[in-house]
């Protein structure tokens, strides 16, 4: 019989839920956040997701969430238990992690950069610099002997161009992606080109400076997030895109906590 891990990673704009075996993605599904769903909603929706894999709630081992989404835990935790017939493991306070997290407030750190630190520190063992690319675009450092200390968290992407929209009387909306050059030739592709390229400098300089402050120029840049890609492929500032870094961090939290279960 095949045994998975379920993750579930609830973030302000999408929930991604990831089949992981052995540390290894093997499928995934993203779903909006906004919409309100009921239990039996996202019950539907993990079990039309085993479903389309030919899989079915006994192939899965047990679930783990991430979520930086408070109002939707009930109704997504209670899904899991009804549909899943699992108690699910929430990462939170408590949960063993092998970081030592030594900034002012250890308790404000959300899921969802932990298990990015997590992540990144137990997969590259050396000193790390996380940019999660979401509703807002964190930049967290973990050191090569495990101390997560650091963190700059910038207004996102999306956040940016919808705040150039909004904010002006005739500017419409865009679709976030590469213009053919910096030099729009209309009010769409100059839009882009300064969402775009304003966005790639403003990472390349934050990155700069946080390495310059730091005294390690040789940090790992990892980036992650759905618009990470956008930017990890215009700049020699992001070492590496990996979109399941969030699934590979709470594969890693479950096998350190799973005799609490």
């Amino acid at each position: 019989m095949k045994s998975y891990l379920l993750t579930i990673d609830a973030g302000n704009t999408h929930i991604k839920m990831q089949l992981m075996r052995d540390g290894i993605s093997e499928s995934s599904f993203r779903l909006t956040t906004k919409t309100p769903r009921t239990s039996d909603e996202y019950g539907i929706v993990e079990k039309e997701f085993l479903d389309s894999l030919n899989l079915s709630a006994s192939d899965i081992e047990a679930v783990i969430i991430s979520s930086v989404v408070p109002k939707i835990m009930y109704a997504l935790t209670s899904s899991v238990k009804k549909y899943l017939k699992k108690e699910p493991m929430i990462i939170g306070p408590g949960i063993r992690t092998g970081i030592q997290i030594r900034n002012d407030n250890p308790k404000e750190v959300g899921a969802d950069r932990l298990v990015d630190v997590v992540a990144a520190y137990y997969t590259y063992h050396r000193s790390c610099i996380i940019v999660d690319f979401g509703t807002a675009t964190t930049f967290d450092y973990v050191s090569a002997e495990g101390i997560f200390q650091y963190t700059v968290i910038a207004p996102g992407l999306d956040i940016c161009a919808q705040a150039l929209t909004s904010s002006t009387a005739k500017l419409p909306e865009i679709e976030i992606e590469k213009p053919a050059s910096i030099l729009g030739r209309n009010t769409i592709s100059g839009m882009q080109a300064g969402v775009v390229y304003g966005y790639i400098g403003c990472v390349e300089g934050i990155l700069k400076r946080m390495k310059q402050e730091l005294k390690d120029q040789g940090a790992y840049v990892i980036a992650t997030g759905g618009l990470g890609k956008v930017i990890a492929n215009e700049t020699s500032s992001i070492d590496l895109y990996d979109p399941d870094i969030a699934g590979k961090g709470m594969y890693i939290l479950y096998q350190k906590n799973k005799e609490n279960l």
